[in-house]
């Protein structure tokens, strides 16, 4: 298993880093609800319009170096410290969840809201609303719920995290019961 232990500056300001990128995620999805919602609910097309624009303008440039930077600051955190990647359940939630609304935020959200800005630059209604919200409640409901496991660390250790403190604990007691008993009646003293 690949570990390399962060020293604690490097720890903390690649926390700092998972964080900040978590939360913007979190506010850029809220932001993206808001703008869906507004495009749907408004009997105004130059509204939709703009408010598709903006989603389009904040999916292209912010969410993908947002969901990587929240991806790989979470990546390195996990290898650098005693969590683990594959030790602890939350951990490994965390990381399948963020990869796959990464994922799903590059082949899905953005190719989504290209197909609706065509449609509505071209002063079409938008005629699938749930699609155009869809994305963002999915993408919000995924990051409450990996906030919620990453405070409460549910679960327990995983196979391979028992495994490894398994056989910790056999390593320590071998160091243990390699040094000799002391028995105080033999003990003479020297000095």
């Amino acid at each position: 298993m690949f570990h390399v232990k962060l020293s604690r500056p490097a720890r903390r300001a690649t926390l700092v880093v998972h964080v900040t990128a978590a939360a913007g995620w979190l506010g850029l999805t809220l932001g993206l609800l808001a703008l869906a919602f507004a495009a749907i609910t408004t009997g105004s097309a130059a509204t939709t319009e703009a408010a598709v624009r903006s989603m389009k303008l904040f999916a292209d440039w912010l969410v993908i170096p947002i969901a990587l930077s929240t991806l790989l600051s979470g990546l390195v955190l996990s290898l650098g410290t005693p969590w683990g990647l594959a030790r602890h359940r939350w951990v490994y939630a965390k990381f399948w969840l963020t990869l796959a609304t990464t994922a799903a935020s590059a082949f899905a959200l953005r190719p989504g809201l290209n197909d609706t800005m065509a449609a509505v630059s071209a002063g079409s209604p938008v005629t699938d609303p749930s699609g155009l919200i869809a994305g963002p409640v999915v993408s919000l409901s995924a990051y409450l719920f990996m906030t919620v496991i990453s405070v409460l660390k549910p679960w327990g250790l995983t196979r391979r995290g028992q495994k490894q403190r398994d056989q910790m604990k056999r390593d320590q007691k071998k160091r243990a019961s390699t040094h000799k008993p002391v028995d105080a009646k033999v003990m003479r003293q020297t000095a």
